[in-house]
């Protein structure tokens, strides 16, 4: 029985004994992983593995998986920008990897008219650079408005104004019929002037014995007269009328 004691407690000491080098084997160093990356670099990189990724998971007892087929290596500016743009608190991207971009495109950047700083400008605001002398997009343009037409003109001479038009004479005033009861006395212009071809003819009112010259309104125009010659009205009594001019 105390053989049996003896050697369940051999076995024990020998598992703890054997614990500490077992962990051991099953993790190893940081340096160590680091050195077996660096042993195979050019081949780690051309299947993609970074040496951060290959040392996590060598620490860990595992194997780096490698990237998938036909995926370039990422270069040391795409493993960085993440975590700087992180830091610099958005995507906005810094002068200098603007101005490195420009610079690696920069035949084809300076044929389209592109220059370094405009890059810059708008690459950090996230921006694509417009081609410099890039035409506006023309603009209809505004339709010309209608000429007047020119007011006629006549030629040659002016027309001449319209002629003055007198306004309408009165109507004559209606002729009384002469009533001749005396001597000398006639009933026509034409018959007292054959009597007086030098003298004057008048019209004699003979209800008021008063006698009128030509061209005035009572001349013929009585109820009750006759034609005579000047001489002959005065010898007879009549006379002439105060407001009437003798015709010379």
């Amino acid at each position: 029985m105390r053989s049996i004691h003896i050697a369940v407690l051999c076995s024990a000491l020998a598992v703890l004994s054997l614990g500490p080098a077992a962990a051991a084997t099953s993790q190893r160093s940081a340096s160590s992983c680091r050195a077996e990356w660096r042993a195979n670099k050019a081949e780690n990189q051309a299947k993609g593995i970074t040496e951060r990724a290959f040392v996590e998971q060598c620490k860990a007892g595992g194997t780096a998986a490698a990237a998938p087929a036909g995926a370039a290596p990422p270069s040391e500016a795409t493993r960085t920008e993440p975590a700087t743009r992180a830091r610099r608190g958005g995507g906005m991207r810094t002068a200098r990897e603007c101005r490195e971009e420009w610079r690696a495109n920069k035949a084809q950047n300076q044929a389209q008219g592109i220059t370094e700083r405009a890059f810059v400008e708008q690459c950090r605001a996230g921006t694509a650079a417009a081609p410099m002398g890039a035409a506006p997009a023309p603009t209809a343009a505004a339709p010309a408005p209608p000429v007047a037409a020119p007011p006629p003109t006549t030629t040659g001479t002016a027309a001449a104004p319209a002629p003055y038009r007198r306004s309408a004479t009165p109507a004559a005033l209606p002729r009384a019929t002469p009533t001749p009861s005396g001597a000398n006395q006639f009933a026509s212009e034409g018959e007292a002037r054959a009597r007086c071809p030098g003298g004057a003819v008048v019209w004699v009112n003979l209800k008021s014995h008063v006698y009128h010259f030509s061209g005035y309104r009572s001349y013929g125009t009585t109820k009750r007269g006759a034609y005579m010659c000047e001489t002959d009205a005065t010898a007879d009594g009549f006379r002439a009328a105060k407001n009437e001019k003798h015709p010379t």
